[in-house]
């Protein structure tokens, strides 16, 4: 099975923390130069000095999904700079949680633009040199409230599902040897878990232990997921071994969906 990614240059977004540090570092296990883009600058370093110490060549970019306008400039960048990128993964922490009755519409626009309008910005710069390569790879990682509304996450799954149905329609528009396919992530143990698990136990009047004990009893496998496990499933999606999934979303959540 070939799943190297030597002469490919993948650009992670989110890869400070979480899922996105994980699919960095795993992606550039399977050969492959790597671009970390976040907002947290001092964590990138860290990030980057992890690849480098493993041999691969890593770069750090600082950026907001929040502004477009220098995103954009910033996407032209990092292709100038590195070269053409050739596996893209949309990743961003989600929305705060709460009921979708309390939500405002700032907080639908605001989650519009960080995961819909700017995962088209960015596929937008940087499809030309997928497209060239005859190779592409989009991977947006979004939550299993695809298939499954999560309580108290209103805005989160209402985006999510965009998010999921922007990809389905790509799919059916992009060359030949470029795909675009969705990781539906389980509970998994991040800091944004950890903050879900506080407002959760803040709403409910009960301890953030006890909201992470719930969680634990809807899944098959008895624990949360490991963001390297998702990272896993993110570079395998990313490899040449995947080349024939196209326009899918894997659940990759411990066997917690009910839904087929």
């Amino acid at each position: 099975m070939n799943t190297s990614l030597a002469g490919r240059h993948a650009l992670v977004c989110g890869a400070s923390s979480g899922i996105g540090r994980a699919a960095a570092l795993a992606l550039g296990a399977l050969g492959a130069q790597v671009t970390g883009l976040a907002r947290r600058r001092d964590r990138l370093d860290s990030l980057v000095e992890e690849l480098q110490a493993m041999g691969v060549q890593a770069n750090a970019v600082e950026a907001d999904l929040d502004d477009r306008a220098d995103l954009t400039d910033t996407i032209d960048a990092i292709v100038s700079d590195h070269g053409p990128v050739h596996v893209l993964i949309n990743n961003s922490g989600g929305p705060p949680g709460g009921p979708l009755l309390d939500a405002t519409p700032e907080a639908f626009e605001l989650a519009f633009g960080r995961h819909v309008l700017a995962s088209h910005l960015i596929l937008g710069r940087t499809l030309p040199g997928m497209r060239e390569a005859g190779y592409g790879r989009i991977i947006n990682v979004i939550s299993t409230s695809v298939r499954e509304p999560i309580p108290n996450l209103g805005v989160s799954n209402t985006i999510r599902g965009a998010v999921a149905s922007w990809a389905k329609t790509i799919s059916r528009e992009l060359p030949p040897g470029v795909t675009i396919n969705n990781v539906l992530p389980g509970f998994t143990d991040t800091d944004r878990l950890g903050q879900l698990a506080e407002g959760n136990a803040n709403r409910q009047g009960t301890s953030a232990d006890a909201v992470r004990e719930g969680w634990r009893a809807m899944i098959p496998e008895g624990r949360l997921a490991r963001p390297e496990e998702l990272a896993d499933v993110i570079a395998f999606l990313a490899s040449p071994a995947a080349s024939y999934v196209r326009g899918v979303s894997l659940p990759v959540d411990g066997g917690r969906l009910r839904s087929i």
